[in-house]
């Protein structure tokens, strides 16, 4: 059973990505209803927050069929994320999850998303904060580094496990690759096998199909898969991959 903190997932959960203007209610209540096993809103600005704007506000809306559900928030400003974690906090969802994975320019290239990737004390320190705010667990969604020459997910993921979260997304791609190119699992696994690493590791990136679902579980020994893009418009995704790996565990009729 995988858990975060004291919130079951099962035994190989399958994960929906936050995605803008994606994961928003009715989108996540198809998915649900088609086998995710835990959704995340879309990521809401930190800033937006502390001025209470609608835009960001609205999107703390969930329903309770949605469980377990997780909040994320972005931003570069320690105490404007720590506050901004706090009102999520508050909404009680089952986790408050910390986007340090967005590549878009006018987020990563101001210091938030996957722009943190190139700061990890600041990326440390704003993590610390939040986990001391909050009551629920808090998880992070990041990335392997900012370019091919800064792959620090090891360092990153080290440095945030000691500090207390609760699980750990990685997108198998760097800021710099955004979308394209395959994505890198190797690295994940690294994570996922190191010694001192307690809580699940979850992996994102290339997930298209059930059979490539299963193989990456077994090559790459992941505690589950988040699937962002390949639920767009193909929502039973997440009921395909349980029903192939049930199909995998039954035997065929002897002759």
């Amino acid at each position: 059973m995988v858990k975060i903190r004291e919130v079951e997932l099962g035994d190989f959960p399958l994960l929906l990505a936050p995605m803008e203007d994606v994961s928003d209610p009715p989108f996540r209540a198809v998915c649900k209803d088609n086998g995710a096993d835990m959704m995340y809103t879309e990521f809401i600005s930190s800033e937006g927050l502390m001025r209470h704007a609608h835009k960001s506000t609205h999107k703390l809306d969930f329903y309770e069929y949605e469980r377990p559900l997780g909040i994320q928030i972005f931003g570069d400003k320690v105490e404007v994320m720590r506050e901004a974690a706090r009102i999520a906090d508050e909404c009680n969802p089952d986790v408050v999850d910390i986007n340090y994975g967005c590549p878009v320019k006018n987020v990563a290239c101001k210091g938030a998303g996957a722009g943190l990737l190139q700061d990890l004390p600041k990326m440390q320190k704003i993590t610390e904060e939040i986990v001391k705010a909050c009551k629920r667990p808090v998880t992070v969604k990041t990335r392997l580094g900012w370019d091919d020459n800064t792959k620090n997910i090891i360092e990153a993921a080290k440095r945030l496990h000691d500090i207390g979260i609760s699980a750990l997304t990685i997108h198998g791609r760097t800021r710099a690759q955004m979308y394209k190119g395959e994505a890198d699992w190797s690295l994940i696994a690294e994570v996922k096998n190191l010694p001192e690493i307690k809580i699940p590791i979850f992996g994102n990136g290339d997930i298209d199909s059930p059979q490539k679902a299963l193989e990456y579980k077994e090559r790459y020994g992941v505690d589950g898969i988040m699937i962002g893009r390949a639920a767009i418009g193909n929502p039973w995704i997440f009921n395909e991959i349980k029903q192939e790996k049930f199909c995998q565990f039954q035997t065929s009729p002897k002759e």
